[in-house]
């Protein structure tokens, strides 16, 4: 794995624990987002290992899903998990007209975990971070 993929990696769990955190505190559109962005790091250590790096949202979303999920690498349903964050991350993020569920939230921490669970199957041991409660 290499430093880049290790960075993504740690950044995916703190953004899980802060994902956590938030929803406990009440905070769930701010939770589905951080989970959001769990995933999206994941995704983005995935493509590293290919060589592969992108610079906007969809087009690590368009990646993943060629380079993983058409190969059956990782479950089809993590590129959906994907694709719904981005959607629930937009709405916590923008649309102050519309509420991410607490049922939302946790939905999107369990995604995440599942992402970080492929990531450590597939790309190996997420390596410690020195940042408390991760």
């Amino acid at each position: 794995m290499t430093q880049a993929q290790e960075n993504l990696l740690v950044g995916a769990r703190e953004s899980l624990c802060a994902a956590r955190l938030l929803h406990r505190e009440g905070h769930h559109r701010f939770a589905a987002s951080r989970a959001y962005y769990a995933m999206f790091y994941v995704a983005e250590a995935f493509l590293l290992s290919k060589g592969l790096a992108f610079s906007k949202h969809s087009a690590v979303h368009a990646a993943f899903g060629e380079h993983f999920v058409r190969t059956g690498e990782v479950p089809a349903g993590l590129h959906r998990a994907l694709i719904h964050g981005m959607e629930l991350r937009l709405t916590g993020d923008y649309d102050y007209t519309k509420q991410v569920s607490p049922e939302e939230a946790v939905e999107q921490i369990g995604n995440a975990e599942h992402f970080l669970e492929a990531a450590t199957r597939i790309l190996g041991p997420i390596p410690d971070s020195e940042s408390p409660g991760s």
